[in-house]
């Protein structure tokens, strides 16, 4: 089946689609775009568009079933079938993401997080784990990991991506500033936080 391609911003508001219909779905049988909108402070024109990319139309009249809505919408955010990720690069930004609740959101489970300097293992303040690097072979393999994050400096982020693809991860999200060498078919999706400030200050 092909892959429904949506925006990033679109993806940015499906999850807040689905916490307001199921959080009327016992009292709520049928909802139109147009009340959609209106109670989340949206544009009735871009629920329709969000909406229209993983569910099709609604019904003239009766607008969308709230059930059937949150079933297409939890298939499409992957909430019954995760993605199990790990995270290499257990300093402060490494713990912040390991730590993260929103990516569930998304059909994401953060596993757990490898840095070199653990030894032994860890836990964060989350109770997630952290270990040594010389497990993440095995756990990558025993645990299906499907997408890899680095979060380490960017003398050590292609050895890191080497060992992501080797271990058969699909995708990989880069927070080093650099641009990594990837076999065809592994994206690569790259975060630059001097980057997006910088622009920022451009804009005041």
């Amino acid at each position: 089946m092909k892959q429904i391609e949506v925006s990033r911003a679109t993806m940015g508001r499906l999850p807040v689609y689905l916490e307001y219909l199921k959080s009327t779905e016992s009292g709520t049988e049928n909802i139109s775009a147009t009340a959609l909108a209106k109670e989340l402070g949206l544009g009735e024109v871009q629920v329709r568009k969000d909406l229209a990319a993983v569910s099709g139309a609604g019904r003239p009249k009766t607008g969308y079933n709230v059930s059937e809505l949150i079933s297409v919408l939890e298939k499409f955010l992957g909430r019954n079938d995760s993605s199990n990720v790990v995270i290499v690069g257990a300093g402060k930004l490494g713990r912040a993401l390991l730590d993260y609740s929103g990516f569930k959101d998304y059909g994401l489970e953060i596993m757990a997080a490898f840095d070199k300097e653990v030894n032994e293992p860890e836990k964060s303040k989350q109770g997630k784990p952290v270990y040594s690097m010389d497990l993440l072979d095995d756990f990558c393999r025993e645990n299906n990991i499907r997408i890899g994050v680095i979060a380490v400096p960017a003398s050590s982020a292609q050895e890191v991506c080497d060992r992501f693809v080797k271990n058969g991860i699909r995708a990989v999200w880069c927070f080093a500033p650099c641009s990594l060498t990837v076999p065809d078919g592994i994206p690569v999706q790259y975060e630059n936080m001097a980057l997006s400030l910088a622009y920022l200050n451009k804009k005041i």
